[in-house]
């Protein structure tokens, strides 16, 4: 951990070197008025909107839309199989079935999914009147997102671990449910600040909200909403998923040997939580950063041609009790689509003997070459958190 003591308030970096456009967003965050303690950026930290993806900060008395994000509640979520190994021609099988029933990019489902599915039940969407004016104007949209897997770096992956068993891995978020709630408030913040608060320039792009105030407990209701659509996105594709797999080992086995499944871990990343720090009730905000108190289970992903990782937090306070979100990005989508050879990415995720996604020069965005080394980042993080199981990923599919 590095110590830069130049702004306000000190900054806290587990990176090597931060580059220049993150490094003056992290120096915004320590100059707010209302920054509490220090900034802390994790090991996988570039550049966001306002904030460093990365970036985890707390706050007093004050919330940030923009310090949360668009993907609200996008997070990982996991899955051990009592597999212990899966051919070719199976994972080819699943893979296609996968993306028979799982729509990706934009697309939603083709039918409203069963409100029992959404994360309070209920027979009347209006009951959901109370979580605000985004959640119902949403709500029978956000009915067909349900499931989906979104795109840009989200996906599904089947992977082989260190513990000899085949793991299935999601990443997904709130998909467009989430979006709006974030523009909806984020514009409102900005206005609000433009009338009252000139201490923290527009350029920022870190308008705020008091807490107390209706629009910041307008926002933090329908935040936690979207946190839990999240989940339950991410729980209904994992639970199709298994379904699948269990399909498929049953017709291509007769049912022998099976598949069994162990309780999924998941973990958000994009949010805002009230948590207590060095003696104070402070709201984190945590974008692109997971929570690693002492001995929470967490996931930290690679790339599709990389390891990704089960963790254990170690409860550094001096992160808040966060670590990395994954492994970050080194190119930004342009830039890797100009600069990565297309030839060298595929050969090298062919080798491995990946089913990967790298199928035209528009998919470098995601190729491994536009992230940062896995290796490095999870050495720059040894004090936040302990691994537990290795993944290599067998297949892969991107949105």
């Amino acid at each position: 951990m590095k110590l830069l003591e130049t702004e306000k308030i000190p900054i806290k970096i587990w990176l090597d070197n931060m580059e220049e456009g993150a490094l003056a967003q992290a120096k915004n965050l320590a100059n707010l008025p209302f920054a509490f303690s220090h900034i802390a950026i994790m090991p996988d930290s570039h550049q966001g909107y306002g904030m460093p993806i990365g970036g985890v900060m707390a706050t007093k008395g004050v919330i940030i839309p923009n310090a949360v994000g668009v993907d609200i509640g996008c997070g990982m979520c996991a899955v051990k199989t009592t597999l212990t190994d899966i051919d070719t021609e199976t994972l080819k099988i699943i893979l296609g079935k996968i993306k028979e029933f799982i729509p990706v990019g934009f697309n939603r489902q083709a039918e409203k999914q069963d409100i029992s599915l959404m994360p309070i039940e209920s027979d009347d969407y209006k009951q959901y009147v109370s979580f605000g004016e985004v959640i119902e104007r949403e709500y029978e949209s956000a009915l067909t997102q349900l499931g989906t897997l979104g795109g840009g770096n989200h996906f599904i992956e089947i992977q082989k671990g260190s513990d000899n068993h085949i793991w299935i891995m999601i990443h997904s978020g709130s998909r467009n449910l989430g979006k709006q709630v974030a523009d909806h408030y984020n514009k409102l913040a900005i206005k609000e600040n433009e009338e009252s608060n000139k201490n923290v320039p527009k350029e920022w792009q870190l308008s705020s909200f008091p807490v107390e105030s209706e629009n910041g407990q307008n926002y933090i209701r329908e935040m936690r909403y979207c946190i839990d659509f999240a989940l339950a996105n991410r729980k209904l594709m994992m639970d199709r998923v298994m379904l699948i797999f269990q399909e498929t080992i049953d017709d291509v086995f007769g049912g022998q040997p099976g598949v069994d499944f162990d309780p999924m871990i998941n973990i958000a990343h994009n949010y805002a939580s009230l948590e207590n720090h060095y003696g104070e009730n402070v709201w984190i905000h945590r974008k692109g950063a997971t929570l690693a108190t002492k001995d929470t289970i967490g996931i930290i992903p690679g790339s599709q041609g990389t390891k990704s990782y089960i963790v254990k937090g170690k409860g550094n306070p001096e992160s808040f009790n966060s670590c990395s979100h994954g492994a970050g990005r080194k190119l930004r989508r342009k830039a890797a689509e100009r600069e990565l050879n297309f030839k060298e990415e595929v050969e090298a995720l062919d080798k491995k003997g990946i089913l990967h996604s790298i199928r035209t020069k528009e998919d470098l965005d995601e190729a491994p070459g536009a992230y940062k080394n896995i290796d490095t980042v999870m050495e720059n993080q040894k004090d936040l958190v302990e691994i537990l199981v290795e993944l290599q990923p067998l297949a892969v599919i991107k949105g």
